[in-house]
């Protein structure tokens, strides 16, 4: 039984000690779908060829003294940076909890947004292959013993594609959801008969004890000791994410999207699309990272988007659809913060000369903890 102690968001509760996973050992995964420019995001700024070719889009270099301070890049080992918008994650750098993998992904070059996410997904590098998702996969995997219905949460109306699987998952775009509806004397009637139904049933049961848990979360009361999560969805997906390890309600994955990242046309510098996006990811990761200090050890995020941009600027001041990727990784198992890839090459990759960032054609997925 929990005390007294506990914040008025998660107030007295009794939890079903059967099948619940070990605490906090959660992997959070966050789609940033449509393609991000992870050259604006972590920036090359000791290549001289990033500014020949994105004359208007380049973040200026950290000792740029013709650029305003706060538009410059922020340096993170003296050949990367991060975009100024970017910098809430610098902390978690600095603390050596954060690794930046630059020139990943899957070696499909269609440049489909859909196929790409397909098979990113699916953690396979062309259509042949198991048709589940990679989460999915790994949730089977294991023997934690949990059976919680909450084990594997895709936050959104519908559960992400690398969550497919044998393993059972929940949709969960508001914790709110997650209760029986109607009055009070009907929803009496319908949780009596459920107890009555499910009196012998240890995974009855323990759904039950977890909807009564999340009938009395506050999601709208919840504040962090520490911080504040962005007023967005990503932000309510995070701030939820965090709500639902702490209660200890059993969950191993929970699958976050990010999308508006397919950035052809005013794709923005310091202010504009991308610039507001990168905001929201970075103030969001910067805040549960924050928020869930005492779960470091067991907990495990990453980022990963389906392919990246090409290096060089378009004509409508965007970026188009290139290869090579970025994933960041925020672990407490890293021994070092690292941003791994400096120094790779750029290269011609068609008759018209076009070039975009290159990478060893590999697909990354991290599970540091499991």
């Amino acid at each position: 039984m929990l005390t007294q102690t506990l914040p008025t968001w998660l107030p007295r509760l009794s939890f079903a000690p059967v099948n619940t996973a070990p605490r906090g050992d959660t992997l959070v995964v966050v789609f940033l779908r449509g393609a991000a420019d992870v050259l604006n995001m972590v920036v090359p700024h000791g290549e001289d060829a990033y500014y020949q070719l994105r004359p208007s889009l380049g973040i200026a270099r950290p000792d740029d003294s013709k650029t305003k301070k706060e538009e410059r890049t922020v340096d993170l080992d003296g050949f990367f940076g991060l975009h100024p918008n970017m910098s809430p994650l610098l902390e978690a750098w600095q603390s050596e909890q954060l690794a930046i993998i630059h020139a990943c992904g899957a070696p499909d070059e269609s440049r489909s947004h859909f196929k790409a996410m397909e098979l990113m997904e699916r953690g396979v590098d062309d259509e042949r292959g198991p048709a589940s998702g990679w989460i999915g996969r790994h949730l089977a995997t294991l023997n934690t013993g949990n059976s919680s219905p909450l084990r594997a949460v895709g936050m959104g109306t519908r559960p992400q594609r690398s969550l497919s699987g044998s393993v059972p998952v929940s949709a969960l775009r508001s914790i709110t959801d997650f209760h029986l509806g109607g009055d009070l004397r009907a929803l009496q009637q319908m949780r009596a008969a459920l107890e009555t139904v499910y009196a012998g049933d240890i995974l009855g049961q323990e759904t039950l004890s977890i909807m009564d848990t999340l009938q009395k979360l506050d999601v709208q009361n919840y504040q962090s000791p520490i911080t504040n999560y962005p007023d967005t969805e990503f932000g309510l997906a995070l701030k939820q994410t965090a709500m639902l390890i702490k209660a200890e309600v059993g969950l191993e994955v929970s699958a976050i999207d990010l999308g508006g990242w397919d950035t052809h046309f005013a794709q923005g510098s310091s202010a504009g699309i991308m610039p507001n996006l990168m905001k929201d990811l970075a103030e969001g990761l910067a805040a549960f990272h924050a928020d869930m200090a005492d779960h470091q050890n067991q907990l495990t995020t990453v980022t990963m988007s389906e392919f990246g941009r090409r290096a060089s600027e378009n004509g409508s001041l965007g970026t188009d659809h290139g290869h090579g990727s970025m994933m960041m990784v925020s672990a407490a198992m890293w021994t070092a913060a690292k941003s791994t890839g400096s120094g790779l090459g750029w290269r011609k990759v068609n008759s018209l000369g076009q070039v975009i960032w290159r990478s060893q054609q590999i697909i990354v997925m991290c599970f540091p903890r499991f």
